[in-house]
């Protein structure tokens, strides 16, 4: 059975496989995970950067995972990596309550390990960043939600990478 480990800025050695320990494609998804819509990256198949993929406009529960299982098997991942929000203070709230709630669905329906994974600044780091392109509102919000997952996946990637 998948488990859901959670993890901030130093994550344990759950015993779960690394990105890019011994499978040469063992991709990790990365989710930023919002209300309105979920940002979406994935890893090489060396687990070395992220690329962001089309950002999902949220329907219903259903819509989300058969969406999420067509990426999953798509791009042959391995394990989910998902923003876990968090308090300036680190604390957790209500939004944590329902992204460890999500990150639940996603280990029972798909059956991989799913992390969470502190997302603390990733949204403002990805605003500040794009606030410099000439993207319209609407396009920018869809683009912040990718670049956050891809700053999730990417932080998720380097932090097992100072462990070994």
């Amino acid at each position: 059975m998948a488990r859901v480990s959670s993890e901030s800025q130093h994550p344990d050695d759950s015993g779960l496989s690394r990105p890019g320990s011994g499978d040469l494609k063992s991709r990790v998804l990365g989710l930023d995970v919002g209300a309105r819509r979920i940002g979406i990256a994935v890893s090489d198949p060396l687990g070395i950067t992220a690329q962001g993929l089309e950002t999902l406009e949220r329907k219903n529960k259903r819509h989300d995972l058969a969406y999420l299982q067509q990426v999953i098997e798509r791009y042959e991942v391995k394990e989910i990596v998902v923003g876990l929000p968090l308090r300036m203070s680190g604390a957790e709230g209500t939004q944590s309550e329902k992204m460890r709630a999500f990150a639940g669905d996603l280990a029972k329906r798909f059956n991989l390990p799913v992390h969470l994974f502190d997302e603390r600044l990733t949204s403002a780091e990805a605003n500040r960043f794009l606030r410099e392109t000439e993207l319209s509102i609407e396009k920018r919000g869809k683009a912040v939600d990718r670049m956050a997952a891809v700053l999730i996946l990417q932080a998720w990637m380097e932090s097992r990478a100072l462990e070994r």
